[in-house]
């Protein structure tokens, strides 16, 4: 298939497009849903990060089980889609709910309603995403065009949920003001209605090719979950495997980190409105149309690792300065046009940075899929998207919880006004959050370093299971184990 085809296939736009669920789960939880529970609902800032943690780890978790269970699923619908379908009575219903609640709320009451809205709402987006995403290596064997699809799919989760960020930010949230419920409801409708169409079109349109692909030779029994758990920290001593693993593990608490804080460092330490924070959207908005052509291009330039060093290294050094300037009083009056205009500058180069890493390390994930395969003889790729995912989410709820802490000692879930905020507030937020978050992507940047695989080993993996099939092939009469749908 070529790049041209590439790009007219439906079956490419449709697992693309999947993303956008994720995205509005994801914009929803990393950005809002830490204020929504301090400033509506009123749970003190560590408390509600205890809950969004909690749920989180239950995130990780059952991504192993789906990722697993989807593995071993044999069905007339494929092994991926009955999970996909499944979600469509599950995540948009505990969206909604989320935001605008059923029942009225108290001091007793409203943690474990967070908390288990929360834990429906992760289980409803696992049993989609997960099982999706295990699609590509089935969908795609070409090295460069992963690149591509993973591209596409991040350019779908990024505008899906920051496109609905920046509408809430200037026309429901932000602008009725973030302790007032009624912007949240209309997030919460618009929020449920978008997941649900992105969950029929992505699993409607690659329904044909998933069921025609092999269905696996055993069934998913839930004993062996532990055993699965077992070959992940096995899988641990592929190198390649271990590297983009512990990356996870680094990147995920800071990127926790930093998202959970964003609306709190936005409204209180640079003093924007919530119409100028959908402002920044819009220009963020640039970032994935450059990235989604970026990351292919310099991937298949300068290779996937060396391009993702360079993105990370890029993020990690402009981070920083913002605040630092802020701090130093070189930054131009906190809360205008100009000081808003200057920060969306480096936030657009940091999304722009982010996403290149996050596309090129998921395609770099794809490729030792088949890498893993020609050791061990298995092929796990839901295992392995699972196992990333695992490592990612779990440790990020630490970065939750880090956030919802920081919240509480700096005393920002007790400010209703930006009018509150001294100046010890704005070192402290400062000298609390960075250098975490920068010593965070600086291990990040190691662990990727340590990355392995290039264009010609993908090759290479390519050619021996393709030898190893023919083998078995001739060896069993035609019979490979698989029985074809």
């Amino acid at each position: 298939m070529t790049t041209e085809k590439l790009w007219k296939n439906h079956v490419f736009w449709c697992w693309g497009s999947a993303s956008t669920a994720g995205g509005i789960k994801s914009n929803a939880f990393s950005y809002l849903l830490l204020m929504y529970c301090t400033e509506v609902l009123g749970i003190a800032g560590y408390k509600a990060s205890i809950a969004l943690a909690i749920a989180m780890i239950w995130d990780a978790v059952s991504d192993l089980v789906l990722g697993h269970w989807s593995d071993k699923t044999s069905s007339r619908l494929g092994r991926r889609h009955p999970f996909m379908y499944a979600a469509l009575l599950v995540l948009p219903i505990s969206f909604y709910l989320l935001f605008d609640p059923a029942i009225e709320l108290h001091e007793d009451n409203a943690f474990m309603y967070v908390l288990l809205m929360a834990l429906l709402i992760r289980t409803g987006t696992t049993m989609f995403e997960m099982p999706s995403m295990a699609l590509l290596p089935d969908l795609e064997k070409d090295y460069d065009r992963r690149n591509q699809w993973w591209a596409l799919r991040h350019f779908f989760g990024w505008y899906g949920g920051n496109g609905i960020h920046i509408a809430n930010m200037m026309f429901w949230a932000g602008a009725y003001g973030f302790a007032v419920q009624r912007g949240y409801t209309i997030y919460a409708t618009v929020g449920a209605l978008l997941i649900f169409l992105s969950i029929v079109i992505s699993s409607f349109g690659t329904q044909r090719e998933a069921s025609a692909l092999p269905r696996p030779a055993d069934t998913f029994k839930l004993r062996d979950i532990a055993s699965e758990i077992r070959q992940i920290f096995e899988s641990l001593k592929n190198p390649n495997f271990k590297s983009l693993f512990l990356y996870g593990l680094t990147v995920g608490i800071a990127g926790g980190l930093g998202m959970a804080l964003y609306l709190y460092n936005t409204t209180y330490f640079f003093a924007f409105s919530g119409p100028q924070v959908a402002v920044t959207g819009l220009w963020v908005l640039i970032a994935p149309v450059c990235a989604v052509f970026a990351a292919p291009f310099f991937g298949a330039r300068v290779g996937k690792k060396r391009a993702a060093i360079y993105a990370i290294l890029l993020n990690t050094v402009l981070y920083p300065i913002p605040y630092i300037l802020v701090l130093m009083g070189a930054w131009p009056e906190l809360g205008s046009w100009l000081s808003l205009y200057i920060y969306s500058i480096f936030i657009v180069v940091e999304v722009f940075c982010g996403i290149i890493g996050g596309v090129l390390l998921d395609s770099m994930m794809a490729d030792v899929v088949e890498d893993s395969e020609v050791v061990t003889e298995r092929r796990s790729e839901g295992l392995f998207f699972a196992a990333r995912g695992f490592a990612g989410k779990a440790i990020s709820a630490g970065g939750i919880v880090g956030a919802g802490i920081i919240v509480s000692l700096v005393g920002l879930d007790a400010i209703t006004s930006v009018e509150q905020v001294t100046y010890d507030i704005r070192v402290n937020i400062a000298v609390l959050f960075l250098p975490l978050y920068c010593l965070l992507n600086v291990g990040a940047l190691y662990f990727v370093s340590q990355y392995r695989i290039d264009r010609d080993d993908h090759g290479d993996n390519l050619d021996k299971l393709a030898e190893r099939a023919r083998i078995v092939t001739a060896e069993a009469g035609g019979d490979s184990g698989f029985s074809a749908n």
